[in-house]
């Protein structure tokens, strides 16, 4: 348990909300005081739970809370002072079985992980998830990451948990089971927000990328109600056109040209996109866009292509 827990635990002790909870569920509990700092508090309850999935790790902590609403939120972010408070509000409709909110880069990240920031908030990256990680307006949505994400507890106990070992993707199979099976509602409020550290760039950035890719290309198939779309295909489609295309420019010269002048207006529209206030993050952003669609578009065709992905 490293210092990014730490400051999660200790975020969440400042919450403006009068009875809650926290269940921490790490691996184990080596190097760690449990009497001294953050984890001596009377609201913190630590449950070891050995080298398992984080789906599996959130299974046990369901089954060890006492409360109505269980809020979800990962190691390495932290929420706000009126985290809990906001989300609450959206529970009055009886309907709505979970609330989301925005994961937003913290500013204390360091320049590549605040690069990292700026290309997952890119609408040439997320389309229209922007709201994931920028607060964005109110509005139900089906599919959410669990990083923020707080659930009736009647309804986890009905679907059974996340239920699986996929990881990531755990979400999504919840979602799905909130949304399809039990026609409940989840609801997105850009108050309910939390700040969530980055993954720098390059390689740690790009295998987090990789990682989303394999499992959604791969969810197309095992969950299609939540990933069968076709703003997950268009970074795969990207990807074969740039490699069809590279092979029939060697025999046309005309399609040649067509095929350059689309991957420039490719590389002008990037580079407008990852224009910021600070331009010293342009070559990182740019670079790490393309990178982005080129990551993503292989791992999504890998595990579109599966016959069966790992259950890790």
């Amino acid at each position: 348990m490293g210092g990014n827990l730490e400051n999660c635990v200790d975020n969440c002790l400042k919450l403006d909300f009068s009875d809650f909870e926290i269940i921490v569920l790490p691996d184990n509990m080596d190097g760690v005081d449990v009497n001294r700092g953050v984890f001596a508090n009377t609201a913190v309850r630590i449950i070891p739970t050995g080298a398992i999935s984080p789906p599996k790790k959130r299974d046990i902590g369901v089954r060890h809370s006492r409360a109505e609403f269980l809020a979800f939120i990962d190691d390495d972010a932290y929420p706000t002072k009126d985290w809990l408070k906001n989300a609450i509000l959206n529970f009055n409709d009886n309907d709505v079985a979970a609330v989301a909110g925005p994961a937003v880069t913290p500013g204390s990240d360091s320049f590549l992980q605040k690069a990292s920031g700026i290309i997952y908030a890119s609408i040439l990256v997320s389309a229209g998830y922007t709201y994931r990680y920028l607060p964005k307006a109110k509005r139900e949505v089906n599919d959410y990451p669990s990083c923020n994400l707080i659930v009736r507890k009647a309804v986890l106990d009905e679907v059974g948990g996340f239920n699986t070992n996929f990881w990531p993707g755990e979400d999504t199979k919840l979602c799905l089971d909130i949304t399809r099976s039990l026609c409940k509602k989840i609801i997105y409020d850009p108050k309910v927000l939390v700040y969530h550290h980055r993954r720098k760039l390059f390689l740690p950035h790009l295998r987090q990328v990789a990682n989303y890719g394999l499992h959604r290309g791969y969810f197309v198939k095992r969950y299609p109600g939540t990933s069968l779309k076709i703003v997950y295909f268009i970074p795969g489609i990207f990807v074969l056109g740039l490699v069809i295309g590279a092979f029939l420019s060697g025999f046309s010269h005309s399609f040649k040209i067509a095929y350059l002048t689309g991957l420039s207006l490719y590389i002008i529209l990037v580079f407008i996109f990852s224009i910021s206030r600070n331009l010293f993050f342009l070559p990182f952003v740019f670079l790490g866009i393309i990178l982005t669609h080129i990551t993503y578009g292989v791992y999504f065709l890998k595990g579109l292509l599966s016959k069966r992905l790992k259950e890790e």
